[in-house]
């Protein structure tokens, strides 16, 4: 089969498309005929080894494994003698080992029945980003009908589906975005949208029961400023490819260090794969309460190219990879 590999880390040069052995699912995993995944800045991070100290789960010298890819969607082609809940031809959406490839296996815990209702490039573009969504505003920053929240990034990849499912709690929905994305954040629900060019959102007035940032630009000082005195600032990584292990590090400490002095909460969101969590996420797109916003789809050899697109932290929305 075609695969992704890369076998040192580095820009998106070290990839290339060759020909591997098919995979075999184990007792507990599924294989899946992959037709579409997606990239996310998870993909870049291994891709380029960095934070440099991931690199003890990594591989020191080189990857530990030379597949790429995690968000999928496609149809099961076989099953581990310990599967129960998905057969032979089940359309399934989720998260993959190494999904930029024709073939990929899954845990069935990270994987759910695929939603009906969209394209299966709309499927493929739900899972790191979608959950990662679902998970900063539910558990991180336990969001409620009524309350304030401001979504900073609010037109990439995981902030699309921030704006909507934080729509759907029944919050008031400020979005941070550039001008050319003001449309954009207004049409999946946003009430209000600040056009970070010209204005900045930290000097305003107005204060928030919520700050999700997904993009890491400013103090935590500024920040605070705008958060209300009982309010959840939730952080989810931020910058591109040249953010050193210090500025990402940096964030929790300033976290740790100040959290006995308010009562402002300070936490951080990472992706959690569960097959709940993907089934209500398939929920909320059958019943048109989320639509993923694609920005544009390549095709599997051209992988280096999106991931390098989506690397540069101005794609509307998300980025797909379609598989023959």
């Amino acid at each position: 089969m075609k695969a992704i590999v890369y076998h040192r880390y580095g820009p998106p040069e070290v990839l290339s498309l060759e020909e591997i052995d098919k995979p075999v699912p184990s007792d507990d995993q599924v294989l899946i005929q992959v037709r579409a995944a997606s990239v996310n800045p998870y993909d870049w991070h291994f891709m380029r080894g960095t934070p440099r100290f991931a690199r003890i789960f990594m591989g020191l010298g080189k990857p530990k494994s030379p597949r790429l890819g995690t968000d999928v969607a496609g149809v099961v082609e076989s099953v581990g003698r310990n599967i129960k809940r998905f057969k032979p031809g089940d359309a399934v959406f989720g998260g993959g080992k190494g999904a930029f490839a024709e073939y990929a296996c899954a845990k069935e815990s990270e994987l759910a029945l695929m939603p009906q209702s969209i394209p299966i490039q709309q499927a493929a573009s739900v899972p790191i980003a979608g959950l990662t969504a679902l998970q900063g505003l539910r558990d991180n920053g336990h969001l409620q009908p009524g309350q304030s929240v401001l979504i900073n990034g609010a037109a990439g990849g995981v902030g699309t589906f921030a704006v909507q499912i934080a729509r759907s709690f029944g919050a008031h929905v400020t979005g941070v975005c550039s001008t050319r994305n003001i449309d954009l954040v207004h049409s999946i629900g946003a009430e209000k949208v600040i056009d970070y060019t010209r204005e900045d959102f930290t000097a305003g007035a107005t204060r928030y029961d919520v700050i999700f940032d997904l993009v890491g630009n400013h103090s935590l000082a500024a920040l605070r400023r705008v958060l209300q005195p009982t309010g959840t600032f939730v952080a989810c990584g931020g910058g591109g490819p040249d953010k050193s292990s210090l500025d990402l590090l940096l964030p929790m400490f300033q976290q740790l260090a100040t959290a006995p002095f308010t009562k402002q909460k300070l936490t951080g969101v990472f992706a959690k794969f569960n097959q709940q969590d993907l089934a209500l996420l398939a929920e909320m797109i059958e019943s048109g309460k989320v639509k993923p916003v694609l920005d544009r789809t390549y095709s599997l050899g051209d992988v280096p190219d999106a991931i390098r697109y989506v690397e540069g932290c101005h794609a509307r929305g998300k980025v797909t990879i379609a598989i023959a």
